[in-house]
């Protein structure tokens, strides 16, 4: 095959999710139509505020990762649109209670379910979903499928309290900042992309590969996440600016401009996230100084290390449409900061 070669003053291509979304879309719609048909409920309010949020405008990335590396180990059955399926729910359950815990009052742009209905419908409604996810493992019929989801739903309930336990600590260590990280966001990237061999009855070389290369994208998406919430281009994501500084959240871009600021910027980061005493104009202070110490700018190459890991973890597969949609999806979820 001819090398491409980029020819000069040509803009050079951006990474984007179409790839992935080509590569997949036949299979999404069938996910989407059963996670329609599961929402199903003699409690009309079940599929009244669990589609409020599935609805809200996620781009589907983590069943679309199940769909992918499905594809990847050459797998051509029709297992993977059930896992999804299931993939979704348990992303969208621990949505629900994540927004209760936070008191959150907006999801991209639109009233969080918590808000429209109230916390204890939001947390029942999420039982529900979990629930759902577990019933469609079952009817798939393998153990280590099951086992696989079980352990990140398990891990990914463990990141909520360990976030919980840290919220307000501005002098946080970095690695327990990254461990929340790690099994609040990651967890479920990481099993969501090793199923895909599981069912492909790929060896343990390539479901570890797989784990690594979504759990490294895990943590490379929350830590651009993180940093966008301190961004005006977050606006362009359909996303608002200052929801984890409103919320009072930790995040490393906080952590690397408290860590350099002087006296004087830690005790304003003391008082707005570790008190919770905000004023007006203090979101954009805070955003002055995390820009200032170059927070935003070391955050994203840290994400960039982890996205050279998930990278690596493809290094095994070989080459074709597949590999080049997943390796698109990394450099995606890293570049849509800019």
């Amino acid at each position: 095959m001819a090398d491409v070669i980029q020819l000069e003053g040509a803009a050079p291509r951006r990474p984007s999710m179409e790839p992935l979304m080509q590569l997949v879309g036949d299979d999404l719609i069938k996910v989407n139509h059963t996670i329609l048909d599961k929402m199903h409920s003699r409690a009309p309010l079940i599929p009244q505020l669990a589609g409020h949020i599935i609805a809200s405008g996620g781009k589907r990335l983590r069943p679309m990762l199940t769909l992918a590396t499905t594809r990847l180990c050459g797998y051509t059955g029709e297992r993977q649109i059930g896992l999804a399926a299931a993939v979704e729910f348990i992303h969208t359950a621990s949505l629900l209670h994540d927004d209760v815990v936070d008191e959150s009052d907006l999801r991209r742009g639109d009233a969080t379910a918590n808000v429209l209905w109230g916390n204890q419908p939001s947390v029942l409604v999420g039982d529900f979903l979990f629930s759902r996810a577990f019933q469609i493992m079952v009817q798939d019929g393998s153990l280590e499928v099951l086992r696989v989801l079980a352990n990140a739903s398990a891990v990914i309930s463990e990141g909520e309290v360990m976030q919980l336990e840290t919220l307000n600590n501005v002098e946080l260590p970095e690695e327990k900042y990254l461990e929340v990280v790690a099994a609040k966001t990651a967890a479920l990237f990481a099993a969501a992309c090793r199923i895909g061999a599981t069912i492909a009855s790929r060896g343990t070389a390539e479901e570890d590969a797989l784990e690594a290369f979504g759990r490294n994208l895990g943590v490379a998406f929350q830590l651009v996440d993180d940093t966008l919430d301190y961004s005006q281009h977050q606006a362009t994501l359909g996303k608002t600016v200052g929801d984890d500084f409103r919320e009072c959240k930790v995040t490393l871009p906080v952590l690397l401009a408290y860590s350099r600021g002087d006296e004087a910027e830690r005790t304003f980061w003391r008082r707005t996230i570790s008190d919770g005493d905000q004023k007006d104009g203090d979101l954009e202070h805070a955003i002055i100084l995390i820009e200032s110490h170059n927070a935003h700018r070391d955050a994203i190459e840290r994400a960039r290390h982890y996205g050279a890991m998930a990278r690596d973890g493809l290094g095994i597969f070989p080459d074709g449409e597949a590999k080049r949609a997943l390796t698109d999806v990394v450099d995606f979820c890293i570049e849509r900061v800019y």
